[in-house]
């Protein structure tokens, strides 16, 4: 098991635990979460090793690996999808600046975003850990999905955007992840980073109960000033933050069963609405963003 001294953003040692969460999806095993007062990150407090991680990911219901459509979150999930995608690449299309371009998906999953970006003409690269979700990329899409310890491997490359799609709340190798793919980026080039935000309204209505934590496969649990201290330590910084209007009713789903609530499709679509209404007026509240980074001072390629 990993107990942090420190807090793994920032390395302070100001640090109190928040609670216990229960892990819903797999185990229902508990586990503390701490803060930081430095920079208000939240991590998960004695998680497992990661050569054990993988049996907490051992369900067909964790989607980006499996893609299954089974029960109704799932369905929805499906269906939603494809507007997301579309989303997606106009987003990196806006901040890049080009129609086309050289794209890393970190944590690709079976690969629909990057069918998405190759589709429109991207080149595409795609790293995944999970052996069965590559092969799924394989299937579905005929993309070959390598490991992500190849991210360290990617010496002469340089991305024009580097994605990452709900995945650094996952990454052991936190300061070493970024410092990578920092250096991968092209000096004009931006990385997107989206993660779930305990400081959203959908958070405080489920507390405990919200999907979100999503412990102990949630290493991390962001705040904007998190992710801005994370990336100001490698020379990055976030340009802007956009919301993820769909993810407050999907977590209100998962949040609903995990609660199991009479009527929970109804009462997550009014927690999701509630959710979302608050993030109008203020941004940094939204269930999940994304923060658009890029560097602080400029880099030429020798």
């Amino acid at each position: 098991m990993i107990r942090y001294e420190r807090c793994p953003v920032c390395s302070s040692t100001e640090i109190s635990t928040e609670g216990n969460i229960t892990d819903y999806s797999v185990t229902g095993e508990i586990f503390p979460i701490c803060k930081c007062a430095a920079c208000e990150l939240i991590f998960t407090q004695t998680v497992p090793d990661p050569a054990y991680i993988g049996r907490y990911y051992a369900s067909q219901d964790y989607i980006s690996h499996s893609d299954t459509h089974e029960g109704f979150i799932n369905r929805m999930y499906h269906r939603v999808r494809k507007l997301t995608l579309e989303t997606k690449r106009k987003i990196i299309t806006d901040f890049v600046h080009k129609q086309a371009g050289t794209l890393l998906d970190y944590g690709c999953g079976t690969g629909a975003f990057l069918n998405e970006m190759r589709t429109y003409g991207w080149t595409v690269t795609g790293l995944e850990p999970d052996e069965g979700a590559r092969k799924k990329a394989k299937q579905l899409y005929n993309l070959v999905i390598t490991p992500e310890t190849d991210l360290a491997l990617q010496k002469d490359k340089y991305f024009d955007a580097i994605t990452l799609w709900h995945v650094l709340e996952h990454v052991y190798d936190l300061h070493e992840t970024v410092k990578h793919l920092t250096r991968i980026s092209n000096p004009s080039g931006k990385i997107f980073i989206a993660v779930p935000n305990y400081k959203s309204r959908d958070a405080e209505i489920y507390k405990e109960f919200w999907a979100a934590w999503d412990v102990p496969r949630h290493l991390y649990h962001f705040s904007p000033k998190s992710i801005e201290t994370l990336m100001d330590a490698h020379d990055f910084k976030v340009v802007d933050t956009l919301p993820m209007w769909f993810d407050s009713f999907y977590v209100s789903m998962l949040s609903e069963k995990y609660k199991k609530s009479k009527y929970q499709i109804p009462r997550a679509i009014l927690s999701g609405l509630r959710s979302n209404i608050n993030a109008f007026s203020n941004k940094n509240t939204c269930s999940s963003q994304i923060y658009v980074c890029e560097r602080k001072t400029k880099l030429h390629l020798s």
